[in-house]
């Protein structure tokens, strides 16, 4: 039997100008496409991603980002859903960057929020981007920032940046957000055991989730104790004390004394100067950490790193090269190849 296989069309070129263009004009389509872009590992789609951020840069940085994390189960995507509709619903335009864990197999998402945000993803002012984390430790995709900007650049106000929840490994999302949410659930004593003092020290709101029927009385007894554990920790932003509020994403009470006290954090930190020092910060540590990314792929990519990475990994394994001693070697072929 014969098998006849359809030639597949190459990709077509991409445009800068034009997804600039769409970005500028608020277009969805034009800007999951800048971000998909922005996302990949090719050398030259990490050139042009650069150029579009760059014609894209004079709209970008007037909006309020806010990281929202908590343990599984705490209920982030079906509170996002709920906030974001209420943010839409205030007239403004919301982005949801949702950072899922990434299958170990493929490396693409697992849990797909578009699916557990549903009336999110249909309103017209609003955005939400599924993204795997590729195994990054912080528990945000390593492009998290550029899709910051380019959500920016296409006129949404907010930027929700939701992560995978994985604990003490949180941190990475400090550096990207202005505002900081942990959503919480009611026996807080042994959940807050868990999330250890590294975390909760990053946070700027703590939400008690769930707060309703049944469950609102506890809600209302594990606010108290967060009130007392934060009394005693170091705010993760001077002049800010953490508060904790109670709500519910199924009865939507308490959802807008989130946004209140969302808005209110945005114009404190703004008058006292921590909201743009915080931001300049953050541009800092992004250089860094830019640098630390395309010295690894430079490093990899090299051709006598390749030749002689195998034959070092076989000596790691069987004991034969220590892994420092391993590392110095490679690093000095690496250097060595560079001149």
């Amino acid at each position: 039997m014969a098998y006849c296989y359809r030639k597949t069309k190459p990709d077509p070129p991409v445009s800068v100008e034009r997804l600039a263009r769409g970005i500028a004009s608020g277009d969805r389509a034009a800007l999951a496409r800048a971000i998909t872009l922005a996302e990949s590992d090719r050398p030259d789609h990490f050139r042009l991603a650069q150029e579009l951020l760059q014609r894209v840069g004079d709209r970008t940085g007037n909006t309020l980002r806010i990281g929202i994390t908590g343990v599984p189960g705490a209920g982030k995507s079906t509170f996002i859903e709920a906030f974001g509709m209420k943010l839409c619903a205030l007239g403004k335009k919301v982005a949801v960057l949702a950072v899922d864990p990434s299958s170990a197999l493929s490396k693409g998402s697992i849990m797909g929020d578009k699916t557990r945000m549903a009336n999110l993803a249909k309103h017209p002012n609003a955005f939400i981007r599924p993204s795997a984390t590729g195994g990054h430790l912080g528990g945000v995709h390593r492009k998290t920032r550029e899709s910051i900007l380019l959500c920016e650049a296409a006129g949404y106000d907010v930027i929700l940046v939701e992560t995978v929840g994985v604990g003490q490994n949180e941190t990475a999302v400090r550096t990207m957000v202005d505002c900081f949410l942990l959503l919480a659930i009611t026996g807080a004593g042994d959940e807050l055991q868990g999330m250890k003092k590294g975390l909760m020290e990053l946070v700027d709101i703590v939400l008690v989730h769930k707060a309703d029927g049944d469950n609102k009385e506890k809600a209302l007894e594990t606010k108290k104790e967060l009130d007392r554990i934060f009394r005693f920790l170091k705010p993760a932003t001077e002049g800010w004390q953490v508060r904790v509020l109670p709500c519910s994403s199924l009865t939507g009470e308490g959802i807008g004394d989130v946004i209140d006290l969302v808005f209110r954090f945005e114009r404190e930190t703004k008058k006292s100067g921590i909201f743009a020092e915080r931001r300049r910060k953050q541009t800092k540590d992004w250089l860094y950490s830019a640098i630390a990314d395309q010295l690894q792929n430079a490093f990899f990519r090299d051709g006598r790193i390749r030749e002689v990475l195998p034959e070092t990994e076989r000596d790691v394994m069987s004991g034969k090269l220590p892994v420092s001693a391993a590392a110095e070697k490679l690093l000095a072929i690496f250097l060595e190849s560079r001149l």
